[in-house]
């Protein structure tokens, strides 16, 4: 009796042990596969997170940088007077030129100038505080139109814009708009301190687009005509008047042969009007 006992005492401790070890087995597996788990979802992890920024977007910050500090200096259409040098930078590298989306089927895109007349002693005499809020109730007109005929605003600096349209007629068209919008605006910051008046300039060809900017010889023709025009007036270049239809909703008159400051030669220039129709009213 007493062996028996002994032996199932015995047995019943062997099997203990036996638990035991499976014990320890099961929770070393256990960990493990937590283990392995956790290295899955951090290799999950790594995968969906953002890559850092590549040498494209720490030379495109350092672009951005570069470009405030020459508007700073050169304002807007100072700033293109080196696009010509630009391009012939690039000219040769493996960054090929490529047109961005608001490209025409023929690769010309439509590029549209604006600033406000006499800006710098406007807002002499307005003060700060003043000029902001007449500047924004003058972006406010700008972008309506902008928007209404499908154009992009490529940048801007302080009040003026550079913008690109798909076709020159839209081009026109918004530039005509925006002239009757700001006359006719009852927006208290564009009519208690007198008139704003904004020159447009406007010129269609092909160009460079890089990291979403706009370079070369074009951009230069485009900010040189828009340097002509007095306030409240739209110019246009030769090429805008070569590619309008015959039916369009503008008239381009004038046609003044002038020299444009950096380019070569005589360029001709033409102040755009919008056609009238049989009831002597605005066909724009």
């Amino acid at each position: 009796m007493v062996t028996a006992l002994l032996l199932l005492c015995l047995a019943l401790a062997t099997a203990l042990g036996g638990l035991a070890v499976y014990a320890v087995t099961l929770r070393r597996q256990v960990a493990e596969q937590q283990e392995r788990l956790a290295q899955v979802e951090a290799d999950l992890a790594a995968a969906l997170k953002p890559p850092p920024p590549s040498t494209t977007v720490e030379r495109y910050a350092r672009r951005m940088l570069r470009t405030a500090e020459r508007v700073r200096t050169e304002g807007l259409t100072g700033l293109v007077q080196g696009a010509i040098e630009d391009i012939a930078q690039w000219a040769g590298t493996e960054e090929r030129a490529e047109i961005v989306h608001m490209a025409a089927s023929d690769g010309t895109v439509t590029l549209f100038f604006s600033d406000i007349e006499d800006s710098t002693a406007l807002n002499d005499r307005l003060g700060d505080d003043t000029w902001v809020r007449v500047l924004n109730a003058h972006d406010r007109v700008l972008r309506a139109r902008i928007d209404k005929y499908r154009g992009q605003v490529v940048k801007t600096a302080g009040d003026g814009f550079m913008v690109a349209f798909r076709d020159p007629e839209a081009a026109c068209r918004a530039a005509v708009k925006v002239q009757r919008d700001l006359e006719r605006s009852t927006d208290a910051a564009l009519r208690r301190h007198g008139p704003v008046r904004v020159r447009i300039g406007i010129h269609c060809g092909q160009v460079v687009a890089k990291e979403g900017d706009y370079f070369g010889r074009n951009v230069a023709m485009a900010a040189r005509v828009a340097d002509l025009a007095a306030g409240g007036e739209v110019l246009a270049s030769d090429a805008v008047r070569d590619a309008l239809d015959e039916d369009a909703a503008v008239v381009l008159d004038g046609g003044d042969e002038v020299p444009l400051k950096g380019l070569t030669g005589t360029h001709r220039v033409w102040r755009v009007r919008p056609a009238r129709t049989r009831g002597n009213r605005s066909a724009v």
